[in-house]
């Protein structure tokens, strides 16, 4: 009584529910109004809505004649977006961005706790919230601005490319022929987030009309915020006790789970993420990232969840592999579902991951042309096996995307042995489906079974190849050393035919033996070892390892005409991996003889002057090009060239303007079209030498 003493009622309200615009009542929140908008009562030019989405647009005039709105960036807008011409079509009809579009989203998905209350001569009436929505700056004429840009590209590389150059664009086209399409698939691909938003963007507009605040209509309107009824029979729902009307104000926690989805939409925040249950936090978390360390997914974990509780439900939606956690194939791959390539049932599609998964916890490396020839699988289907958790090496094949957490195996030895059981299981029933050799899987697990608790660094890997580089001289003299006393012994004039053997002495700087370690790169100059003297043979001669560099060099240039040192040398390890084992070219090339090679063979280094920022590496700033072919076109690319040494793009009317004033008339479009497309690329707009875009 006393506390109520303290705080008296000093007056008594009526409240009255409204229900007149129940159905109909939005609340519009807007961002802070920019101060070079006009605000007259009448701020809006138009407006729009889609009702079935209640998605709306409103756009709102700019004051152009505010000090603080620039007119030349307005008209540059405005001509980006719609042009020289103007149609209906048109963003701005005055050639000026005069207006800003703001595009609505839900601000809340349950709207029934809010409500608007208009008071009037001691009386409050409150009408019931149907939706509120936030508008906010929408910027899809950007999105129109780029559109018309690609085209305007496009027409210009239309125009730049020749006749020749279209037809050499002609590939081989595979016709494939969908089945009928099922129930379930129908209903799965009506649920689908594509579809789900073509049927959005099919819902027409309905256009609005806006009345000010001082406008008859909207003061008829806002008397329907009154109650009509204020008789007693027809608020029933205001007569409540104060502990029902409590109730009713703060509904129990139980009712609020119910409301809330049992899985989220096709995108989530952390946030609503949380409020889920911890599996089924795991779950969706797992089926979005694929592969994850425990220690990065404890990390997306709110604070304070115990690893114990973590580890029983990573377990009932991944396995382990590699010390890591992969989604399981039934998780990504439910009953009922199949490819979206080939059509196989989920059933075989999970069979087929699992082999996948299963040959990474034997190796780091997965050859996709052996996964599809044992799962009988299409490319497709194999390659989004592989995305998921692999990432594909130029001739090595597919490595596992993440490094071996040896950590998580030490800390959870229990873990590990239960997996480990698992992956003995799911052998068992691959080795049945599959028909695989047992002896040969045994093999490969023996092999395993050390190089996948470590992860060798490359010091470590170039200390074992000279170890054995030594170990091979060792032997190769000992060898030698028995041949030659067993030929003393047999006949002192008998020649060894066919038999040379270079002996020099064995340092800590000595090229390794590759043979056995083809498949480990030591980061040395094209994949092989160094040997600055290899141009020249012992007897003076020329040599023919730099005879058939040479054949190789002019064979590329007259191919490519520009090259830079590391497209270059990519395309001379794919060269030294078509050759046969014991190639002359195998016996060491080093990035100072190549080179030097390109020079020899009548190519020129090409000064391109990078700019500062470029994230071009040394080697792709070394551009060679060949300098004289022998047709009718070397005087054209060596004055093309010579522009490249000035700056690192061109412009086509640059180049154009430079050629007309070498040879004048003579050159016609389709000589420069060849020209260009010997040495250059374009790129948006603009020319570069092959190998130089920096995108």
């Amino acid at each position: 009584m006393e506390n109520e003493d303290d705080d008296p009622i000093i007056q008594e309200l009526d409240v009255y529910l409204a229900k007149s615009l129940a159905e109909k009542l939005y609340l519009f929140q807007y961002p802070i109004r920019p101060s070079m908008m006009t605000y007259d009562g009448v701020p809006h030019l138009a407006a729009r809505i889609k009702p079935k989405q209640q998605k709306v647009e409103v756009d709102m005039a700019i004051n152009t004649m505010s000090p603080n709105y620039c007119r030349s960036k307005g008209e540059q807008i405005a001509f980006n977006v719609d042009g020289t011409g103007t149609d209906e079509t048109s963003t701005f009809s005055s050639k000026l961005m005069d207006k800003q579009t703001f595009s609505s989203i839900q601000a809340a998905s349950n709207t029934s706790r809010y409500a608007v209350a208009f008071y009037r001569k001691g009386e409050i009436h409150v009408t019931p919230l149907h939706g509120i929505l936030q508008l906010r700056p929408s910027f899809s004429y950007l999105d129109k601005a780029d559109t018309k840009c690609r085209e305007r590209e496009a027409a210009n590389d239309a125009g730049d490319s020749s006749q020749d150059e279209v037809e050499d664009d002609v590939k081989q086209v595979t016709v494939r022929f969908s089945r009928p399409e099922s129930d379930q698939a129908k209903q799965r691909r009506a649920q689908s987030y594509e579809f789900l938003q073509k049927k959005q963007a099919e819902e027409s507009w309905v256009h609005l009309h806006y009345c000010g605040i001082k406008d008859s209509r909207s003061e008829h309107e806002r008397q329907y915020l009154l109650c009509q009824n204020q008789t007693a029979t027809e608020n029933q729902e205001l007569i409540k006790s104060p502990s029902e009307y409590l109730e009713m104000l703060m509904p129990p926690s139980v009712e609020e789970e119910s409301e809330k989805p049992v899985a989220p939409s096709n995108v989530l925040s952390m946030a609503q993420l949380r409020t889920l249950p911890l599996a089924d936090q795991i779950k969706i978390l797992m089926k979005n990232v694929k592969v994850i360390p425990f220690a990065n997914l404890m990390g997306l974990m709110a604070a304070g969840t115990e690893s114990i509780a973590v580890l029983r439900c990573i377990q009932q939606v991944a396995m382990l592999v590699q010390g890591n956690w992969v989604v399981k194939s039934d998780v990504l791959y439910p009953k009922e579902s199949s490819s979206p390539h080939s059509g196989v049932p989920a059933e075989v599609l999970c069979r087929g991951r699992d082999f996948v998964m299963w040959k990474f916890t034997q190796d780091r490396w997965v050859v996709r042309k052996d996964v599809a020839t044992v799962t009988k699988l299409c490319q497709e289907d194999v390659k989004d096996f592989l995305d998921h958790m692999a990432i594909p090496r130029i001739n090595k094949g597919w490595e596992f995307m993440l490094p071996f957490d040896e950590d998580f195996m030490k800390k959870h030895p229990d873990v590990v042995q239960r997996q480990s059981m698992l992956w003995k299981g799911i052998q068992s029933k691959l080795e049945k489906v599959f028909s695989l050799s047992k002896e040969d899987l045994t093999c490969k697990k023996m092999d395993m079974s050390s190089a996948s608790s470590t992860v060798m660094t490359g010091d470590q890997v170039l200390n074992i190849a000279r170890a054995k580089a030594k170990e091979n001289q060792a032997r190769l003299e000992k060898d030698l050393h028995r041949k030659k006393e067993q030929t003393k012994l047999a006949s002192s004039t008998t020649v060894v035919a066919d038999v040379h053997i270079k002996e020099e002495p064995v340092s800590d700087d000595e090229s390794m033996d590759t043979s056995a370690y083809e498949s480990f790169n030591n980061g040395m100059a094209n994949g092989v070892h160094e040997d600055e003297n290899s141009d020249q043979s012992m007897n003076g001669e020329k040599d023919p390892v730099a005879k058939e560099l040479l054949d190789f060099v002019e064979s590329t240039f007259r191919r490519q005409y520009v090259l830079t040192m590391s497209e270059l040398k990519r395309l001379f390890n794919l060269h030294l991996a078509s050759l046969p084992p014991g190639h002359i070219l195998f016996s060491g090339i080093s990035d100072k003889m190549l080179q030097e090679t390109v020079i020899n063979s009548g190519c020129k280094q090409i000064m391109v002057p990078f700019p500062p920022q470029s994230t071009a590496t040394p080697e792709e700033q070394k551009v060679f090009a060949l300098w004289t072919c022998g047709d009718t076109y070397d005087k054209e690319r060596q004055t093309l060239l010579e522009l490249f040494s000035k700056g690192h793009r061109l412009r086509r009317n640059m180049i154009q303007a430079r050629m007309s004033q070498e040879f004048g008339e003579s050159l016609s479009k389709q000589q420069l079209d060849k020209v260009l497309k010997d040495c250059c690329v374009c790129y948006g707009g603009m020319w570069y030498l092959k190998g130089t875009v920096q995108s």
